[in-house]
């Protein structure tokens, strides 16, 4: 593809280029910027990697608005185009040189899809599919090998259930969504009642809601409630092995990295950060645009707009300070020691 094919495709998306430079280099891929090579296409999201254009062997890259960023580009003979979202206009690129493999519409042999089942148009059913009754599946699905789908499951259109994942009963999934690899939609809660005799089970009679556009990462796992539902809203993106408890409640356009864990009953609102190994407490409520970085040990509410951070989670500017004063913690002994001995 010839960047100026390229930047048509791209359009309005683009704030600027090169091409009144006449650079117009043929294109066969993309690259990260420190291993681009000739013919391939990068991007620099900010002043921060500005040094990477005196040395990368791109011959094409995706700019912030700086001019001065530009100009070197333009010296090296670099051709370029620039976004004020340099980071999201690479997304769109990639879209253009890939597309994720796709099973041909169909049903495999070997699938195993049982009678009652409503299937759509134009779907997608790999080798040694289960299907069970009472099953409801939209247009343009795409069902890759492995995958089990228990009684009374709806999978909106467009969906991906990419292989070896498995749906269990009582499960609405919207259109759009992916489920990858290993993934465990709707599996039983933690229900279990005690008793003089031990643990009484208490079924998992609820359902499991994900609403249009939902991705779940590989492993992850999100439980049925005992009654009600567990419930993930629209767009939001679930990393690698993330649990999601029995009757949790998660807003839309929220993005949860991996080996998050939320027990029972956690209600999170709207635009939610969750950042890897995050851990939130029973029935503890997060509010909308909330962010909680690495590890962070959840016991309490957060309000709206709080970014928590440490165990427990305190606010993250109280965590910053407490952590410089860890690191001084030997230096303080040693002091408090000579003022006992003096």
């Amino acid at each position: 593809m010839q960047f100026s094919e390229l930047a048509t495709k791209l359009g309005s998306a683009i704030a600027a280029s090169s091409l009144d430079n006449q650079l117009n280099p043929i294109l066969t891929g993309l690259a990260p910027i420190e291993t681009a090579s000739s013919g391939t296409i990068s991007y620099i999201e900010g002043d921060k990697f500005a040094q990477c254009v005196s040395s990368t062997a791109a011959s094409a890259l995706i700019l912030p608005m700086n001019q001065a960023i530009q100009s070197q580009a333009t010296d090296r003979g670099i051709a370029w185009i620039a976004a004020s979202e340099p980071r999201l206009l690479f997304a769109q690129v990639i879209k253009l040189f890939y597309q994720p493999f796709r099973l041909p519409p169909g049903i495999h042999p070997s699938a195993i899809v049982e009678s009652g089942v409503e299937i759509g148009e134009n779907v997608s059913i790999g080798a040694h599919v289960v299907i069970q009754p009472g099953v409801k599946i939209g247009n343009d699905v795409t069902i890759h090998p492995n995958v089990v789908i228990y009684p009374d499951v709806e999978i909106g259109s467009r969906t991906i259930l990419h292989a070896n994942c498995t749906i269990h009963e009582r499960v609405r999934i919207g259109a759009d969504c992916v489920v990858h690899s290993g993934a465990a939609i709707g599996s039983e809660g933690f229900g279990f009642v005690p008793t003089a005799t031990g643990w009484f089970k208490m079924e998992q009679a609820g359902y499991t809601v994900l609403e249009d556009g939902v991705e779940i990462g590989c492993n992850s796992t999100v439980d049925r409630p005992a009654v009600g539902e567990t419930r993930i809203g629209r767009d939001t993106k679930l990393d690698n092995l993330v649990h999601i408890g029995h009757g949790c409640q998660i807003g839309s356009n929220c993005a949860i990295a991996a080996q998050v864990g939320l027990a029972g009953g956690v209600k999170v609102g709207n635009r939610v950060l969750l950042a890897g190994q995050v851990g939130v407490a029973n029935q503890v409520t997060i509010g909308d645009r909330a962010i909680a970085s690495s590890k962070t040990g959840i016991h309490r509410n957060v309000e709206p707009g709080e970014i928590v951070s440490g165990y427990p989670a305190v606010s993250h500017k109280l965590w910053l300070k407490t952590a410089a004063i860890v690191n001084r913690l030997p230096e303080m002994y040693q002091f408090f020691k000579q003022s006992q001995r003096n």
